[in-house]
């Protein structure tokens, strides 16, 4: 009888420790990984705090990315900007940009923003990550305009951007890259980086296959450190971002995050 007991207890104490051990070897896992959870959010916060100080700025004459002090990294530096945006294709670039952790600048026509479903396309962009730029509300050349207009031109897409996605732009590229003396000091009043570009291709009409503004993008005489890219939405410049992000990168090139951009 004792015999039988003492083997019914041994039997229990075998099961608990088991049933314990299998706890501890199932919270271990878990802890672990919430752990290491931890470390990537830590990186992260760091790599975004690093990416907000200014590291670089825009040449006001030439428009190119200048580095703000002798950098240890002498890797030549590119800046992605996309013009006429969301039209059609810019929620599509976005997200093809984002699956590569490259950055860039969209520029915001405020006519667009009249849809809802580009008004969701906008949101989209910010809440990836991506800088917001004011490219006015029409697309009309502002030496065209009256103070009043072009006030209204820059003021409302301001307003309309801030609206949607709670943050103000921080960039101003005027039509055309025809900027005046009041749209100068309206931006400056404003706290936008004056922005035009080096060079840029998808306008062309014998750019506008995904091969054809891939070849000439990375081919271009003006692609040098601190290449400040103009594009635009389009179908034909969504379907070659992914291979010119590649292609730059293979040559050598990092492609900035904005944010890093100082501002007035």
């Amino acid at each position: 009888m004792y015999k039988a007991a003492a083997a019914v207890i041994w039997m229990c104490l075998l099961v608990g420790c088991q049933s314990t051990e299998k706890t501890q070897t199932n919270k271990q896992p878990h802890s672990q990984a919430a752990v290491n959870h931890a470390k990537q959010e830590n990186t992260h916060t760091k790599e975004e705090k690093q990416k907000a100080e200014p590291r670089y700025y825009i040449n006001p004459k030439t428009f190119a990315v200048e580095k703000l002090d002798d950098q240890k990294d002498k890797k030549p530096i590119a800046l992605l900007t996309i013009d006429d945006a969301p039209d059609q294709h810019a929620a599509e670039i976005a997200d093809k940009l984002h699956d590569l952790h490259a950055s860039a600048i969209f520029f915001v026509n405020g006519q667009f923003l009249k849809k809802d479903e580009n008004k969701k396309a906008l949101q989209h962009i910010h809440e990836l990550g991506f800088m917001i730029g004011n490219h006015t509300m029409t697309h009309q050349n502002l030496k065209d305009l009256s103070e009043q207009k072009q006030r209204e031109e820059i003021i409302g897409v301001n307003k309309a951007v801030e609206k949607i996605t709670g943050e103000k732009p921080a960039f101003f590229r005027a039509p055309f890259g025809s900027n005046t003396d009041y749209s100068d000091k309206l931006i400056k009043q404003e706290g936008m980086v004056k922005m035009n570009w080096t060079f840029g291709y998808d306008w062309d009409q014998k750019y506008q296959s995904k091969k054809a503004l891939t070849d000439i993008t990375l081919s271009s005489p003006y692609l040098r450190d601190g290449a400040n890219i103009l594009m635009h939405d389009r179908k034909w410049t969504a379907e070659a971002m992914p291979d010119i992000v590649k292609g730059l990168r293979t040559k050598g090139y990092t492609v900035i995050d904005p944010r890093a951009i100082k501002r007035p």
